[in-house]
């Protein structure tokens, strides 16, 4: 019996065509993908100068100076960013407008390779010279799912292939963080009675999902680890089991969209759900001319590219390897490889991930404050994050507000000279325009304040009767003054 023979009839007893495509799936693909990059660009364009520009929080320009004294022979590779070009403001926005032009050639389907390759190097740009501000693993996600797009290019079924390992390494280490961490919510299924309340900016609908009986949060918490633990190896597995993952992850992220705020990531993770179907599955949801127009510009890849996937396949095998290595061993590997596993690490082709490894408990918020008398105090107000008892949860997938994601984790540490909120203030300061286009409002349109503090408070749902008596959503409990620092002023700091 031949080889050919055999493989037949593996694929045959699976009950999975032996002989799927998947130009339909890659083209689909190829153009949320363009979408989802349009709108990480929009993003970042309508926030990057407050955040990294000349006048930001994290000037980009300082960061460079000073990768250039520590790594003054690599600094490009430590710190792959073109902004090495150039790092004026004009020059961030440039950055984030020719990505959006070349997520637009992508939706268009011209130059759709090219189209790629600008698209991940723009904002691979981008993510490094954010710093604390694009330190998220969807940014990372995004990058790994977009480089493996320029090979998609090539027609190769290989890249399927790792587009499927992409998403069951995702789901499956989402689960085993949640377990590795030893967070007793997740082990008792309580994870629910506090995400709803806690998560950094939750929907409309998180209020309501927090009252949810107690029995369906925990049947919801243990679903989502069968979910992740469980099916990712559906992913190998016959069409009809890849199916079933397929839609317990949609309904999954679909979930997670409907109660918070995730900008693209949860639409990211879908998209990439695609790859667990087969062309005869898209073929039905698509117009006749539009299938046609596809399948005549497909073409077969050719040696060198089926060659280039089994290379990348080869390479990211070894790498995802050699991570859970050196996770158990608590070890580095042997030189090559760690320079290998850095490699790809810092131009984000091969990635760890595991989101929601510990639930957050209690809900901790920073108000910041102005004064110009120190007796008087106005707070500032931000887009998104809670400030006002009364301010309305909201939606705001795909755009990402960077700065209160960070208010949030903020709010979790201690307070350090030299931390990004430290140069936040200092910008509040100084009265920033850019920084202060981050608000949502700002009390002093006329000048900076004399004094400036932040205090931090424990914030919690109101109860469903109070709400519908005042149309308050929080409650909140004073807890201690955040900034400055007790060495710097016991209540505030004051305008020079």
């Amino acid at each position: 019996m031949s080889l050919q023979s055999i493989k037949q009839q593996f694929f045959a007893l699976l009950d999975k065509p032996y002989s799927s495509t998947h130009y339909l799936v890659s083209w689909v693909f190829l153009r949320g993908l363009a979408v989802i990059y349009f709108a990480a660009f929009a993003s970042m364009a309508v926030q990057i100068e407050g955040l990294i520009g000349a006048n930001g929080i994290l000037p980009i320009r300082s960061k460079l100076t000073e990768i250039a004294r520590l790594f003054p022979n690599s600094k490009y590779i430590e710190f792959p960013t073109l902004f090495w070009i150039n790092a004026s403001d004009q020059a961030l926005m440039l950055v984030c407008l020719a990505g959006m032009a070349a997520a637009v050639l992508l939706l268009m389907n011209m130059f759709a390779r090219m189209a790629l390759v600008l698209c991940y190097l723009l904002y691979l740009s981008i993510s490094v010279a954010g710093q604390d501000f694009t330190a998220f693993q969807w940014d990372v996600f995004l990058l790994e799912a977009g480089f493996l797009g320029i090979f998609l290019t090539w027609g190769s079924e290989l890249i399927v292939f790792l587009y499927r390992w992409l998403i069951a390494r995702f789901m499956f280490m989402g689960g085993v963080v949640k377990l590795a961490s030893g967070d007793p919510s997740w082990a008792n299924l309580t994870a629910l009675n506090y995400h709803y309340q806690t998560q950094p900016l939750p929907s409309p609908l998180a209020f309501y999902a927090y009252y949810l009986p107690q029995w369906f949060n925990e049947f919801c918490v243990a679903a989502v680890l069968v979910i992740e633990l469980i099916v990712p190896f559906f992913v190998f597995l016959s069409r009809r089991f890849r199916l079933f993952a397929a839609w317990s992850f949609i309904v999954l992220q679909g979930s997670i969209i409907l109660t918070g705020s995730y900008n693209f990531f949860n639409v990211l993770t879908i998209l990439l759900c695609l790859f667990l179907f087969d062309d005869e599955d898209v073929e039905k949801r698509l117009p006749t001319q539009l299938i046609s127009a596809i399948r005549q510009k497909q073409s077969s890849p050719t040696s060198i590219a089926n060659a280039a996937a089994k290379f990348w396949v080869a390479l990211v095998l070894l790498v995802c390897a050699t991570q859970i290595w050196m996770y158990h061993a608590k070890r580095t590997p042997v030189t090559p490889l760690d320079y290998l596993v850095q490699a790809t690490s810092t131009f984000a082709l091969i990635n760890n991930y595991g989101p929601f490894a510990i639930m957050t408990t209690e809900r901790l918020e920073i108000i910041v404050e102005g004064s110009n008398d120190g007796n008087s105090w106005q707070a500032y107000q931000f887009n998104y994050k809670p400030v006002n008892l009364d301010q309305p949860l909201k939606w705001n997938i795909p755009h990402q507000p960077r700065l209160d994601w960070q208010m949030w984790f903020a709010a979790m540490e201690k307070p350090a000279a030299d931390s990004w909120f430290a140069k936040f203030m200092g910008r509040l300061q100084e009265g920033s325009p850019q920084v202060l286009s981050l608000l949502a409002a700002n009390p002093f349109p006329e000048k900076p304040p004399v004094y400036l503090r932040a205090l931090l408070y424990r914030y919690s749902y109101a109860t469903r009767e109070q709400r519908a008596a005042t149309g308050q959503i929080w409650q909140r409990e004073y807890l201690r003054v955040y900034w400055p620092l007790e060495s710097q002023c016991c209540c505030c700091t004051k305008r020079s």
